[in-house]
């Protein structure tokens, strides 16, 4: 993501804070953390796809998701 897209986030949330927000300006607050959070959850899915778990006999295995988690 963008460091403008971030300072937008950033500036809409601050002018909800005190005088609100124009329609126009929820829609685009509502496009810009959804973009925002699939982008985080995309990089965090990757960073863990890199970790590797100890096992007691010393060797690694990757980090599995549990079932039933999203």
């Amino acid at each position: 993501m963008e460091h403008e897209q971030i300072e937008r986030i950033n500036e809409l949330a601050r002018k909800k804070k005190t005088v609100g927000l124009t329609a126009e300006e929820l829609e685009e607050q509502a496009m810009l953390r959804a973009q925002y959070l699939k982008e985080f959850r995309a990089n965090m899915e990757d960073t863990l796809s890199r970790v590797r778990v100890e096992q007691a006999d010393g060797s690694y295995k990757p980090l599995v998701r549990k079932n039933g988690l999203n």
